[in-house]
């Protein structure tokens, strides 16, 4: 659902994939007007997939609703006059082109804040806008390799790294491009002017491991691959049962004795190896040998009973099917279903911040490419005659949607 706390605010978001996209799409679930600016051909992440739904690329629906969309080739010099006049007008800048790209194109930050003090320039790369790496490509598994965050990734005694197969540097930076945008907004309504912002996915991902990276600074130790388990606690991890498995947290000393005691292991408790965490954690292996054998007697159901009588944590390693079934998920209210003009029924997670007040508004689709480029030209004070002449030149691209089907306005030529 539409929150609508940054209500009057105007975005123009450039970017392309996930991380810039996801950013525009938690400004518009605040209510801002975030248009996104595409090439006449589409971005990138358009194509990206499988799955698709009639064609439509199930990446880019997830991370583009509460937008509308302008389609326009910045190749040209009156596709780049446009969004200069837009700029002019606008709050924020999102852009996850190549550094230089688009000061090259002359709507770099300096370019567009002479007309806009208060613009806020919001830079996305894979490493920054400065130093030695800032020209390298990079996408999601790449910098999730390069940070560190794949070698520590894996089963335990494993040589092989793995990689989280949700985009998590893409979706971290994402996050933290809000964030920072937030930030500035603030400072402008300080009176403190625009900022330009270079997040990059490389420090996003290095944050996202603010714990591992302490860690290692404190020990000199590189982490373990330790599958389930918590490197930090014990036992804080998987344990197959007879008909499935089940997390279990039982590390503070109340719930390691509450947990020896249902199982009836108490002699466990005064075992010098396991006395407190940091030696439970040091025996970790010879650990679950003891512990594994005995969850696998009973079935999930009778553990997580078991278990929660004496408050220990612990839950069913539920796959998504499990997940979106349960009672839970229902409550949650973190599911909705968009209808596209193409993919039709979108079902997709909200905003998870809850709109208690009555604040919320539904949701937007994603844009078609160019579903709003007539309106959205208009609205930034564009004259007819222009956009008229600009489609028919095929500068802009505007997607028409009606009862269901589209058409695209472009050149006759």
């Amino acid at each position: 659902m539409l929150s609508t706390c940054l209500q009057g605010i105007r975005v123009l978001d450039f970017s392309h994939v996930v991380a810039g996209p996801l950013c525009g799409m938690l400004l518009g679930d605040m209510g801002a007007d975030v248009v996104k600016i595409e090439s006449p051909e589409g971005e990138i992440g358009r194509r990206i997939g499988p799955p698709f739904l009639n064609g439509e690329s199930v990446v880019s629906l997830s991370v583009n609703r509460n937008k509308r969309g302008l389609a326009i080739d910045l190749k040209t010099a009156e596709g780049r006059d446009a969004v200069r006049t837009m700029a002019a007008k606008a709050h924020v800048v999102i852009e996850s082109f190549r550094p230089r790209v688009m000061r090259k194109l002359g709507l770099g930050a300096d370019s567009l804040r002479a007309s806009n003090r208060d613009l806020i320039y919001c830079s996305i790369s894979a490493y920054g806008q400065t130093g030695p790496w800032h020209m390298r490509p990079g996408v999601d598994g790449v910098i999730q390799a390069v940070s560190g965050l794949m070698s520590t990734i894996g089963e335990a005694g494993s040589q092989t790294p793995c990689k989280m197969p949700i985009p998590v540097a893409d979706m971290a930076t994402g996050y933290l491009a809000t964030i920072a945008i937030l930030g500035a907004l603030q400072q402008v309504r300080t009176g403190g002017g625009g900022q330009d912002l270079d997040i990059s996915l490389y420090n996003s991902t290095l944050m996202l491991q603010q714990i591992g990276l302490a860690s290692y600074f404190a020990s000199g130790r590189e982490p373990s691959r330790t599958g389930s388990a918590a490197p930090y606690a014990a036992p804080n991890e998987a344990f197959l049962t007879s008909d499935g498995w089940i997390m279990v947290a039982a590390y503070h000393p109340e719930r390691w004795a509450a947990l020896c005691k249902v199982i009836d292991f108490v002699e466990l408790a005064n075992d010098p190896l396991f006395a407190d965490n940091e030696r439970r954690v040091a025996n970790r292996a010879e650990l679950y040998a003891l512990l594994a054998p005995v969850f696998r007697r009973q079935p999930s159901a009778v553990w997580m009973q078991r278990l929660t009588d004496v408050d220990i944590l612990c839950a069913p390693i539920a796959t998504y099917d499990e997940v979106t079934r349960s009672e839970q998920y229902r409550h949650s209210g973190i599911e909705e279903s968009l209808l596209h003009p193409i993919a039709g029924a979108v079902r997709i997670p909200a905003f998870a911040i809850d709109a208690s007040r009555g604040s919320a508004a539904s949701s937007s689709a994603p844009p078609l490419v160019g579903q709003h480029s007539r309106q959205v030209l208009l609205d930034y004070g564009i004259a007819r005659d222009d956009i008229d002449a600009w489609i028919k030149a095929g500068v802009v691209t505007a997607a028409h949607c009606e009862a269901g089907q589209h058409r695209t306005e472009v050149s006759a030529a």
